[in-house]
């Protein structure tokens, strides 16, 4: 997702989890062995799927922090209700990062991490900075949210000695491109995919070397298989889906699922309705569907999720604010009336997908491992 100068967003599916305040354990009896986060929410969920989330190191490998991109958002700490639907929404790792690209993107990134490092270490008690896979396990131990810092492009590594410099400033995940061509390779909506170049390998090369994640989520089809191929350690398309099954430009072929799957690498499942289905209604059974594609063409090791969007999803946002974000992509993108999927467009999405996952038969370690245990075992071995 690219981050647009746009006002801010309304963001009405907060509600809903109004007073949870992250208090998982106290929920009060219904009918039929379903439980409530808290007396103000409408939504219940069994016993068994909230123990699993409970249990869980859940990590969605694409979500923003927030979708508010006016130019003093990050200036102001998050509201009480944004904060009880962080605790209650089970989730401890997210990977914010945005899209930066063009001839200023070393300075705009600059500027990002500052930015969003400054928003999350304004709030010690709510956000804990990740820098090593003990941090987000702390986190999840001490009930905040664990921030990992992305980019959804590599733009700004100017050289190859810039993939250091952000590193040490805080970044652990890169994507190579976003959409469109970079000196490193082509993205997803490219008349032509020219694989991964020169200067691409080393950059990759600088990644591995660093422990920095690279990701090809919006790569193009031979970038993606190149940058599997030429990486020595497993790689990540934190937030994709299954071209098999949407027929999308910018979800992934079998083929590339299935080299991703060879090299010990994970891919997350992105909740972007056009990406997910190639009909109506779209909603969280289609997910489960991209989930049990990629297990069938790999291994239960080799999915997780990244939703690609913050905790309340696109179609909140105010008619202008949705209208400017469309436009920032071609059409080939394809974008329908609604951006997100029913079912999992609010923050407690993952009691949702676990419920679906509960329904067709997976076991809890398996859910477990969809939820963030194999984002978990990726992140361990890759970040230094």
């Amino acid at each position: 997702m690219k981050q647009p100068e746009i006002s801010q967003p309304k963001l009405s599916r907060r509600a809903f989890v109004a007073g949870a305040g992250g208090a998982a354990l106290a929920f009060p009896m219904v009918n039929f062995g379903y439980y409530s986060l808290s007396a103000a929410s409408p939504r219940k969920y069994s016993k068994r799927a909230m123990d699993i989330v409970g249990e869980a190191l859940v990590i969605d490998m694409l979500a923003p922090l927030h979708m508010d991109f006016s130019p003093d958002a990050n200036t102001k700490p998050p509201s009480e209700q944004a904060i009880a639907d962080f605790k209650a929404s089970g989730i401890t790792g997210f990977h914010n990062a945005f899209g930066l690209g063009g001839p200023e993107a070393y300075t705009h990134a600059l500027r990002y991490f500052a930015d969003w490092q400054g928003y999350a270490g304004r709030s010690p008690d709510v956000f804990a900075l990740i820098g090593t896979m003990a941090d987000l396990e702390h986190a999840k131990a001490s009930g905040r949210i664990g921030v990992i810092m992305g980019v959804q492009n590599a733009d700004h590594f100017r050289k190859v000695e810039d993939v250091k410099t952000f590193y040490n400033l805080g970044q652990r995940c890169s994507q190579l491109t976003y959409n469109s061509q970079n000196r490193i390779g082509s993205g997803s909506t490219e008349r032509v995919d020219g694989g991964v170049s020169d200067f691409g390998f080393e950059i990759i090369k600088a990644m591995n070397e660093v422990g920095m994640l690279v990701d090809v989520s919006h790569s193009g089809d031979q970038t993606t298989l190149d940058a599997v191929k030429l990486s020595p350690v497993p790689i990540a398309y934190t937030h994709s889906n299954c071209r098999a099954i949407s027929g999308h430009v910018r979800s992934k072929t079998d083929e590339a699922i299935k080299a991703l799957g060879d090299k010990g690498g994970v891919m997350g499942i992105a909740g972007v309705r056009q990406f997910v289905s190639k009909t109506e209604p779209t909603n969280i059974t289609h997910i489960a569907d991209h989930i049990e594609h990629v297990i069938k063409l790999t291994a239960i090791e080799h999915v997780g999720i990244g939703s690609d969007s913050d905790l309340y999803g696109y179609d909140d946002m105010k008619p202008e604010q949705n209208k400017m974000l469309r436009s920032a992509y071609k059409g080939s993108y394809a974008f329908r009336e609604k951006i997100d999927v029913d079912g999992f467009d609010h923050p407690l999405k993952m009691f949702d997908l676990t419920e679906e996952l509960l329904r067709r038969n997976y076991s809890a370690e398996n859910i477990k491992a969809v939820l963030g245990g194999n984002f978990q075992r990726l992140l361990r071995n890759t970040w230094k």
